[in-house]
């Protein structure tokens, strides 16, 4: 089993990062990214993680791989188990072997989706509390959600997304703690922004300008929040919520579609996930002391 000091986040270099191909509105083989600046930028937000206190494991890159770097997508961890992604689209299916091997080897259980079902991780399945927020239509089908719900034990709540440049959950719904979230409310159909607002108590919609910058694309870190540039109004949000925003520029992410929250994944829990609290044979699982 996994053992976690501290919070612990997963991230791929993005040696053979680019734009390749073209699965969502974002991305443009006619508008590549920088590689250079993309390193840079990687690196930044990697030591801006460190800064606040997370220790970030690597996953090695892989030529012809280039989406592997938003390790968001590997799958959905829940205490030492992860659920592994099964990809819509077959650019990006190769990248859940190498996904496998690494969880394996760092001491995980890892399971597959049952059927014949596309399922995308963390990137559209998130823990506020006890519930299992769950993004479906666009990249990952319902019944895997709720399949994945039942063998957990968790309550889910299925949230329809409508608009293809808000394709993963995460980049419109960002839990920060138990009953706790920010959101753009656009991405989801009317019973999707419903059942959030019955479900969360505590919200904030973000500004439609500032959800373009990904504002929800977000890391949270115990009361540290990092995101990319560009959120001014939630920045000033997250301050008045006691919250420590910290910005850092990733716009040669955003070109393939994905930002801070895209390029990690969180090995001990998320904090806004309820079963940190809990113990599996006898052994506490979280959560872990509370970073400043």
């Amino acid at each position: 089993m996994p053992s976690f000091d501290r919070p612990t986040i997963l991230m791929c270099p993005p040696d053979f990062y680019g734009i390749e191909y073209e699965i969502n509105p974002w991305m443009s083989r006619s508008r590549q990214s920088d590689s250079s600046l993309a390193r840079e930028q990687w690196a930044a937000l990697r030591d801006l993680l460190e800064s606040v206190g997370a220790k970030v494991e690597l996953l090695e890159p892989v030529d012809g791989l280039p989406d592997l770097v938003f390790t968001a997508n590997a799958g959905l961890v829940w205490h030492d188990r992860v659920y592994l992604s099964r990809f819509r689209h077959q650019a990006r299916q190769g990248e859940t072997p190498h996904d496998g091997d690494w969880f394996r080897a760092a001491g995980f259980e890892v399971r597959d989706v049952v059927g014949d079902w596309s399922f995308e991780g963390a990137g559209d399945a998130l823990f506020c509390g006890d519930t299992l927020f769950a993004g479906y239509v666009i990249r990952s089908d319902v019944n895997a959600l709720q399949w994945l719900g039942a063998d957990v034990g968790c309550q889910v709540v299925p949230v329809q997304l409508v608009d293809d440049f808000f394709y993963h959950l995460d980049t419109c719904f960002c839990p920060l703690a138990p009953g706790e979230a920010v959101y753009h409310p656009p991405a989801f159909d009317d019973y999707g922004q419903r059942a959030i607002v019955n479900q969360v108590p505590e919200l904030y919609a973000v500004a439609p300008e500032e959800a373009a910058r990904f504002a929800c694309n977000a890391v949270v870190v115990g009361r540290h929040v990092v995101l990319n540039t560009g959120c001014p109004r939630l920045e000033a949000e997250l301050s008045r919520r006691g919250y420590t925003p910290h910005a850092t520029p990733l716009d040669e992410f955003i070109k393939a579609g994905g930002s801070a929250k895209c390029l990690t994944l969180r090995l001990d829990g998320e904090d806004a996930a309820g079963w940190r609290a809990e113990t599996v044979d006898g052994r506490a699982t979280g959560p872990l002391p509370p970073v400043p």
